[in-house]
């Protein structure tokens, strides 16, 4: 092709032409080809003409002025979740990196690729820009992050089926309100659906704790029923990052901190009159984050002794010490057991107009209404110990301590069972 018709191809077609990239004829024809295949320009010279995609992408900077970013320096464990579907990252070519307030910037390898901002701005109703990226790794990033959304939708199948449509889930803060743990829409997204329908599963089926471990190769989640750990299912390896990110921002944890443990605690509104807690840890292991979390349903102090599985005489036994107007009563067993569950149905048991009841917990698992719970906090010097001093000079029927962890604290629990109390921990 002659001067003349190189001089009519504008922008990046005639930079690339100029650079000695491609031709003018084939600059000129993957245009008209690109546009009726519907794909990006650069993605159509780069897959089906075998342009170099790192050249071609230094080229685009210094055309357009915009910077070329490598996409390895974003941590695309964290990538926006629930507000552009698979559909519209296929279609566009185009992947959303990161939030900043009402902005969303989506990595193209090709910025005359307005379309896809605009559309992406059209169902997210957010404002958009662009992030350059050379092609070949913008497409392996797309790759991974579409498997990842099908796998995920897999492990999805191997949980048992239920509605998720009514799931509120709220983290709770020291004081006990709930923060709405999320945005509008994200309950669609893969990565939440998995989460919740764990929680969901956990709940109908019995279980104390669950479970989210990661392993060199694999990623499992167990369920603690009747004390014993189960297996329930092994979510894809590469998606622990994001599991670990969805648990820790539902428990208003800090989720760019992976050091050191952590504590939260997340609220599920299952209806209008039953909500679950959780309480939730993190402990940083050799392969990732191991998230633990401790399902506290207040519905369990409420069911009655009958369905704590006691033999006939360990129920006399129990009732008859609930009975006693001072002494006390130590719960022991080991992990899922059914201790917390013993105590706070004894609680429930003796929790009538006429007792005054305090308890000091670490922290407080279920709440219970006519009883005065504390929340124990060493940090500020309001330990088991102060809290049970305190408790002696409030005119106390009965005690309860979550945990006799010290001497100190094993000593005013016994002076206060030697005194007209009744003690239970």
């Amino acid at each position: 092709m002659n001067e003349k018709a190189i001089g009519q191809l504008s922008g990046l077609a005639g930079r690339l032409v100029a650079e000695g990239l491609i031709e003018a004829q084939a600059a000129s024809q993957a245009q008209k080809d690109a546009s009726l295949e519907r794909m990006p320009y650069v993605q159509y010279l780069v897959e089906k003409k075998g342009v170099n995609s790192q050249r071609l992408a230094e080229v685009a900077s210094q055309e357009f002025g915009v910077p070329l970013f490598d996409i390895d320096a974003f941590n695309l464990t964290f990538l926006p979740d629930g507000l552009v579907d698979t559909a519209l990252v296929t279609k566009h070519h185009a992947l959303p990196l990161f939030r900043r307030g009402n902005r969303l910037f989506i990595a193209v390898s090709d910025p005359t690729n307005l379309a896809a901002l605009d559309e992406i701005k059209f169902h997210t109703g957010i404002n958009t820009d662009g992030v350059l990226i050379e092609e070949n790794a913008l497409s392996k990033a797309i790759a991974r992050w579409v498997d990842s959304q099908d796998q995920l939708a897999d492990g999805l199948e191997d949980l048992d089926s239920s509605d998720l449509d009514d799931i509120d889930v709220s983290a709770v803060q020291e004081g006990g309100e709930g923060e709405e743990g999320g945005s509008e829409g994200v309950d669609e997204t893969p990565i939440v659906r998995f989460v919740n329908k764990v929680l969901i599963d956990a709940i109908k089926q019995g279980a104390s704790d669950i479970h989210f471990e990661p392993y060199e190769k694999n990623y499992r989640v167990r369920f603690r029923t009747d004390g014993i750990l189960r297996e329930i299912v092994r979510p894809p390896r590469n998606l622990a990052p994001r599991l670990s990110a969805r648990l820790k921002v539902m428990s208003q944890m800090d989720i760019s901190e992976r050091r050191i443990p952590q504590d939260g605690r997340i609220q599920m509104k299952l209806s209008r009159n039953r909500a679950i807690d959780f309480r939730v840890n993190t402990l940083p292991t050799l392969f990732g984050e191991k998230i633990v979390l401790r399902i506290l349903d207040p519905t369990s102090a409420q069911m009655g002794i009958d369905a704590l599985g006691y033999e006939p005489d360990q129920k006399e036994m129990y009732l008859k010490a609930l009975n006693r107007p001072q002494g006390m009563i130590l719960v022991t067993g080991p992990t899922g057991s059914g201790k917390t569950v013993s105590l706070y149905t004894g609680l429930n048991i003796l929790n009538t107009p006429e007792r005054n009841i305090s308890t000091a917990e670490d922290p407080v698992e279920i709440n219970l209404e006519g009883v005065n719970q504390v929340h124990v906090n060493p940090k500020v010097g309001l330990n088991f110990a102060e809290a049970l001093r305190s408790f002696l000079r409030q005119d106390p029927d009965i005690i309860m301590v979550g945990e006799i962890r010290d001497l100190e604290t094993a000593e005013i629990a016994i002076k206060a069972a030697q005194t007209g109390h009744l003690v239970l921990s």
